[in-house]
C-alpha cells in the first residue's frame, strides 16, 4: 500500500531510540524526509545517519531538549531554513520517573508537565503555522496507556499525558477544516528501554527476576507478548498518510488487548 507521504517532511522527536527512532524509521521507509532530534547531539547524529544510509532518505538530525522552549524555537528555525516546512509532526519526549502519589511532590508534577505535554503544547505551536499555510498537516502525539488505564506507580505519567490527549483533541476540533488531522497515541508495553526500567523497577520491588517480572506482565495482556517498535512505528506512518485523512481526534491503544476498559 502507497502512504502518499514520499518527500514529506517529517519532524520526530525524542528519536535517538525506542519509540521516536521507530517512528522515523517507519516515515523514512515510506520515503519521508526527516528532521529527527534529541538532547544527546552525538547519538542523534548517528542515528540520522544510520537512517539516511538505510532508506536513502534525507534527514536532519539535530539537538534539542524539548523541555526548554528556546530550543524548540531554535529547533523550529533549523528545520524550516532547511525544508521550508513541516507536514508531519511526531511530538514525543521520553517517561517521567516512576513513583506513586505520595512519593511525589509539587515540583515532580511541573517538571512532568514540562516534559510531557508542555514540550508537545511547544512544537505543536512552533509547526502547525505552516501546516495551516500548506493546507495540510499530521500532528501524531505519543503518549501512553496510562492515560486510559492509569498505572499506580507511574502517577506522574498517569497526569502528565492524560493532559496531552486532552490538548490533541481540542486542537482537532479547530484545525480540520484546513485538512490537517491531530492523534493521540497510547502504547502499552512495547519492547523498549524504558520499558525494560519498569520491569526492572517491578522486579526489584516484588524481588523477583527480571524474567519473572516480564511473564508476569505477559500474563495480563491478551495477546500474550509484548509489542514491538515496528508495530508502533507501521501505525505511526499509517496515521501519517492521505489513507488516515479521516481520522481525527482519536486516542488510539496499542496494547495487545490490555486496556480492559470501554473506548
Amino acid at each position: 500500500m502507497d502512504l502518499g507521504i514520499r518527500d514529506r517532511i517529517a519532524l520526530v522527536t525524542a528519536s535517538s531510540q525506542g519509540l521516536g527512532r521507530a517512528a522515523a524509521e517507519a516515515l523514512a521507509a515510506e520515503g519521508a524526509r526527516l528532521a529527527v532530534c534529541s538532547r544527546d547531539e552525538a547519538r542523534i547524529r548517528e542515528t540520522g545517519a544510520e537512517i539516511a544510509n538505510r532508506y536513502g532518505v534525507e534527514v536532519l538530525a539535530l539537538a534539542c531538549d524539548v523541555t526548554r522552549p528556546e530550543e524548540v524555537s531554535a529547533l523550529r528555525e533549523q528545520v524550516l531554513k532547511r525544508y521550508g516546512t513541516v507536514h508531519i509532526l511526531f511530538t514525543n519526549a521520553g517517561g517521567p520517573p516512576p513513583g506513586g502519589i505520595l512519593e511525589q511532590r509539587t515540583a515532580d508534577f511541573e517538571a512532568a508537565l514540562r516534559l510531557n505535554l508542555l514540550s508537545a503544547i511547544d512544537l505543536i505551536y512552533a509547526f502547525l503555522p505552516a501546516m495551516r499555510e500548506q493546507r495540510w498537516g499530521r500532528v501524531i502525539a505519543s503518549t501512553s496507556i496510562t492515560l486510559r488505564q492509569p498505572i499506580p506507580s507511574l502517577s506522574l505519567s498517569n497526569v502528565s499525558r492524560a493532559g496531552v490527549a486532552a490538548f490533541i483533541k481540542n486542537l482537532s476540533l479547530e484545525v480540520a477544516g484546513l485538512n490537517i488531522t491531530a492523534n493521540t497515541l497510547a502504547p502499552g508495553y512495547i519492547m523498549t528501554e524504558r520499558v525494560k526500567r519498569i520491569i526492572e523497577a517491578r522486579a526489584a520491588k516484588e524481588g523477583i527476576s527480571f524474567e519473572q517480572a516480564l511473564a508476569s506482565a505477559v500474563r495480563e495482556i491478551p495477546a500474550g507478548r509484548v509489542g514491538t517498535p515496528e508495530e508502533f512505528g507501521a501505525l505511526v506512518a499509517f496515521l501519517a498518510s492521505e489513507r488516515a485523512s479521516y481520522l481525527n481526534g482519536e486516542t488510539i491503544l496499542l496494547d495487545g488487548g490490555l486496556h480492559r476498559g470501554l473506548p
